[in-house]
């Protein structure tokens, strides 16, 4: 089968005449190219999107802020859900946007010259504990 291979068979002609599928006959040839590197080794794994609740008092006042695109996108695209009295925002985003995301709220604490309102405080904080989860931020 190897032999095959090097001779230019292809993997799903391989597959086919040994009746296994076309990972086995991968798997089986992936010694014999050494200049692929297989899946999983020496390569940063992709950011999956997480979902994450955003309080709505957080959301509002991301939106009055100047915010990069992609954090723009993740808050155009998420879906408000009602709670009692307020809403909450459902943010797909990837985990870097989110802790960007996060940096970009972080007057709602107060600072020197705005005041700071409970309520902000605490919506802030709830989003904090919620990226926080999250695997951390790269560089």
């Amino acid at each position: 089968m190897r032999t095959a291979y090097l001779e230019g068979r292809s993997i799903a002609a391989l597959a086919r005449d040994h009746g296994v599928s076309r990972g086995a006959i991968h798997t089986a040839v992936a010694g014999l190219l050494p200049d692929r590197i297989p899946f999983g080794e020496d390569a940063p794994a992709p950011e999956l999107p997480v979902t994450l609740d955003m309080p709505g008092k957080v959301a509002d006042f991301l939106h009055t802020a100047e915010l990069e695109p992609a954090e723009r996108a993740a808050l155009d695209q998420g879906v408000t859900v009602r709670r009692g009295q307020g809403y909450t925002l459902r943010v797909t985003a990837v985990p870097a946007v989110h802790h960007r995301l996060l940096a970009r709220c972080q007057p709602l604490d107060g600072s020197e010259g705005a005041p700071a309102f409970p309520a902000q405080r605490k919506a802030r904080r709830e989003y904090e504990n919620r990226v926080s989860a999250l695997a951390p931020a790269g560089p």
